[in-house]
């Protein structure tokens, strides 16, 4: 089992002001342990990082609404990302990890506490190949209550199952830009083809979050911001942003949630497209009211 860093506790204002009921569309909340105990089966163990330090991320960034992603460390045991909606006053939804034992009732319960969808995590740095037949199988149980699907893939993946992409039949949100790594360009297959799904699937999504994951660069992560613009001009209006706060499983130096802010107003260059992937797309996802 691997440790993670904790996030840099300094973080930077961003250099521009966001726009009022700007959204961080994907955050994580760790824990605190003590309270709320890691999955004995996670494959990595992240430093507490729990809704006060969140709250103090979201004030100095200018952020005032998010959705809380469940991550594998906590499995299916989403009481940390109900805590933390609960508390939130409205401000917050989320997307929670669950498998085939859920009940209807539990199903209910969530989507009550303020769950939206449903994460798969196929990131293959912690072990996880695709298993759309589970996905499928969770498909029909959450589509009465009209939620989505996130799915977090790498960029062969997005390849080798872009037919079954096609087909899923709920909203499906990508995270972090499908993880194509930027020093193969836009012009790569797998990048290609999540723009095509963007243009040509009407519930497609996709996330222009971790260009500190997809970067070849490192920081300031500038390689990153051409495949932000293409994705954004491909779909305005189903593009969301978030932090990744507190960065689980980075290798190297951690990024300062700042900087990261930093790169949105060089991936929507003017303020209406700002004001889509900050406020109205996850708005209009998550059902948030202005």
């Amino acid at each position: 089992m691997r440790y993670c860093q904790g996030p840099d506790p300094k973080t930077k204002k961003p250099n521009f002001e966001p726009p009022a009921y700007a959204c961080d569309a994907h955050c994580h909340v760790f824990g605190p342990a003590a309270k709320f105990p890691f999955a004995g089966e996670r494959i990595y163990t992240p430093p507490d990082s729990p809704f006060e330090v969140l709250q103090e991320l979201h004030r100095t960034l200018g952020l005032s609404r998010a959705v809380i992603v469940q991550a594998t460390c906590h499995g299916t045991d989403n009481r940390a990302t109900l805590d933390a909606i609960s508390r939130s006053k409205g401000r917050y939804r989320g997307v929670a990890i669950v498998d085939q034992t859920f009940t209807d009732e539990q199903f209910v319960a969530l989507n009550a506490g303020g769950i939206r969808g449903v994460r798969f995590s196929f990131a293959r740095h912690i072990g996880n190949a695709p298993d759309f037949s589970l996905v499928k199988r969770v498909v029909e149980r959450i589509a009465p209550l009209g939620w989505h699907l996130v799915l977090y893939m790498e960029a062969s993946d997005i390849i080798e199952n872009v037919k079954v992409l096609e087909d899923l039949p709920l909203p499906v949100v990508i995270d972090h830009m499908g993880r194509v790594e930027t020093k193969n360009g836009v012009g790569q297959e797998a990048f290609q083809l999540l723009l095509s799904l963007l243009k040509n699937q009407d519930d497609f999504w996709v996330k222009i979050c971790g260009a500190e994951r997809i970067s070849s660069k490192g920081a300031p992560y500038h390689d990153a911001v051409p495949f932000a613009q293409s994705l954004i001009e491909a779909t305005p209006d189903r593009v969301l942003w978030g932090t990744d706060w507190p960065h689980p499983n980075i290798d190297g130096p951690m990024p300062n949630d700042g900087d990261l802010m930093n790169l949105l107003p060089l991936y929507a260059q003017d303020k209406d497209m700002l004001n889509g992937v900050l406020v109205d797309n996850p708005a209009r996802l998550y059902g948030f009211e202005n």
